[in-house]
């Protein structure tokens, strides 16, 4: 299987590394030609950097790494690259600009493609290109799913067909991480974080289920699974940003949780669905 994978940040590398480790010859497009660098991990010879993404026309499948706020960018450029294979998207996130979800932009972006697909769970990219085992829910078309197994498979994949669900747990959870990460600061105690945490998240499916989302998807990996891992953990960007936002402090690196807190206020607005908390945080957060 020759598989292409977009963005070479550390999500990205990881992502073409276990591709590539997996069997498939991939090809990691890099803005400039940089690539994430793991500690004690080879790049397969299977996997070779590329900045011409002419080079990723001829490929079985796309996985799409980008940042959110480079998603609709990236997707312009890559457009007449496309040659029809499924594309999956691993971006969590929402774009800050429209509040569009990133199925959303590549519908607009690549309107002919018609079998795309959404990955997304509890995964520390560096954990992943270091073999440590880890899972995620895919979900897409049928023929996104089966690529998206062949270039994975050394994930365990939880599968579905709930795209809109498995995407808005990804923005949420970025969303929910960053509040815990500011709540571990200011607020008066164990018991008010738990408060805070939980109304969060149920505000979160509510968005959700008015979308037509399946709550079942919110208790599996791209759910609970993810919600855990990133909101509990300094590894985590979201967390660490919300932690440095309650000390005064500007957050390292992307902080794809400032954009999903945005992206999820306009849906929940845009589907007339009450979340007084996740209003309140944005203005606490001062986003």
């Amino acid at each position: 299987m020759k598989v292409g994978v977009i963005g070479a940040g550390a999500w990205g590398t990881a992502l073409a590394i276990i591709s590539a480790r997996g069997g498939s010859d991939t090809k990691l497009w890099s803005f400039d030609g940089l690539y994430k660098e793991f500690d004690g991990v080879q790049i397969p010879e299977n996997l070779s950097i590329t900045t011409n993404m002419a080079d990723l026309k001829n490929t079985d499948v796309w996985l799409v790494v980008t940042p959110s706020a480079h998603f609709r960018e990236t997707l312009k450029n890559a457009h007449n690259f496309y040659n029809g294979q499924p594309v999956i998207i691993c971006t969590k996130g929402a774009e800050c600009s429209t509040g569009d979800f990133m199925s959303e932009i590549l519908q607009e972006t690549l309107p002919e493609c018609v079998d795309f697909g959404v990955l997304s769970g509890p995964q520390f990219a560096t954990e992943v290109a270091k073999g440590v085992p880890t899972g995620s829910t895919l979900a897409g078309t049928n023929n996104a799913v089966i690529a998206g197994q062949n270039a994975l498979n050394k994930l365990y994949l939880e599968i579905s067909d709930d795209i809109i669900g498995t995407e808005i747990c990804g923005v949420g959870k970025n969303a929910a991480a960053l509040i815990s990460g500011y709540n571990s600061v200011v607020a008066g105690g164990e018991n008010e974080r738990a408060l805070l945490f939980t109304r969060v998240w149920n505000e979160v499916l509510n968005i959700g289920l008015a979308a037509g989302a399946k709550t079942r998807t919110f208790l599996g990996l791209c759910g609970i699974g993810d919600l855990f891992l990133s909101a509990t953990s300094e590894t985590s960007r979201n967390y660490s940003g919300g932690i440095a936002i309650a000390k005064g402090n500007a957050p390292e690196g992307t902080v794809e949780g400032i954009f999903a807190l945005c992206g999820l206020i306009d849906r929940a607005n845009a589907l007339g669905v009450d979340i007084p908390i996740l209003k309140e945080m944005q203005k606490k957060l001062k986003i």
